[in-house]
């Protein structure tokens, strides 16, 4: 089943941000990291990406190249899959209060809803259909995403209508502050895009030259976390006054590729480094990382997330398997 989405103007809405991560509607935990890792091979290894946990305990999986989702039982150990419309290219995908899972597709120009319970498939189109890229889930329900192709999409789902907001710079990693506001790495432009959702306006904030801002994950005191893959550091906003509070030297160098990036409930930021094969964690009150070898190589980490109980789950789109860091 398909519903198509209206073209609507950019009207006002607020947009009340969720604690912590990367605002998928879990508040994350914390625990003491003993740097346990370990890895489980997915069932169909097609650039499998974008891990989610749901209210479940287990965690969700876009599988691009195979247009489905995938679940991982963290009690059983064990996956299932649903099937997707041919040519959706599901790319970032998250779990609502009521286990329903909300999803990307790339392919296709669409937000889609997965009832697991059922396999049913619902799709709200957006109106210039694009590239939709990764989304986020307020305190209201409603889902924010980027489009590669250059807009900021807004889904009411009680009615299916996509609203759109222009922005350029290929609008990639997406986060909410506690004001209202839309977070967005526009990483062919440098910049932050900020949309504030109570007037629709838009602004941005300078990242420096060559900074490629990629992924963005909040804070529980509010602030914001941007991974710059193109200088290899990791940014610190103040979203309040928008403006960059520090950056960090990610442990692996300018050339590390910092990529993923979330927060536990202690604060602390967790950033993967895909060209070394890392995680490292950063707790901001020493200013101190801590190094997490995973034991594959080539692993090709682009989404990171930290469940309730703490512990860091991530996928490797390159090497096909589903890990977690305890």
């Amino acid at each position: 089943m398909r519903r198509c989405a209206v073209l609507a103007l950019a009207l006002p809405f607020c947009a009340a941000a969720l604690a912590g991560g990367s605002n998928y509607g879990i508040s994350p935990g914390t625990r003491s990291f003993s740097g346990k890792v370990s890895e489980w091979p997915v069932p169909t290894p097609k650039f499998a990406r974008d891990p989610a946990p749901g209210p479940d305990g287990n965690i969700y999986i876009t599988v691009m190249y195979a247009d489905r989702i995938a679940r991982f039982d963290t009690k059983t150990q064990k996956f299932n899959e649903w099937n997707l419309p041919e040519g959706t290219r599901p790319h970032g995908l998250l779990v609502d209060p009521a286990g329903k899972v909300w999803y990307t597709g790339n392919g296709k120009g669409v937000v889609g809803e997965l009832d697991p319970a059922t396999g049913k498939v619902v799709e709200f189109r957006a109106p210039s259909g694009g590239s939709p890229h990764t989304l986020v889930i307020d305190d209201a329900g409603t889902i924010w995403f980027t489009s590669q192709s250059g807009y900021v999409g807004r889904l009411d789902r009680k009615s299916g209508k996509i609203t759109e907001y222009r922005m350029s710079g290929g609008p990639y990693g997406i986060a909410l502050d506690k004001l209202g506001k839309v977070w967005v790495c526009r990483m062919g432009a440098d910049r932050m895009g900020v949309l504030d959702t109570k007037t629709g306006k838009i602004s941005e904030l300078y990242m420096g030259p060559n900074s490629q801002p990629r992924r963005v994950a909040a804070a529980p005191d509010g602030s914001l976390w941007v991974t710059l893959y193109g200088t290899g550091k990791l940014a610190h906003i103040d979203a309040a006054a928008a403006k960059v509070v520090k950056e960090y030297e990610m442990p692996a160098g300018e050339r590390g590729g910092p990529y993923a990036v979330t927060v536990d409930g202690a604060g602390r930021v967790l950033a993967s480094e895909i060209e070394r094969d890392t995680v490292a964690m950063l707790d901001p009150r020493t200013g101190q990382f801590q190094v997490f070898q995973l034991p594959s190589k080539n692993v090709g980490i682009r989404k990171a997330i930290v469940d309730a109980q703490g512990r860091l789950w991530y996928m490797g789109s390159h090497n096909g398997r589903l890990g977690v860091i305890e």
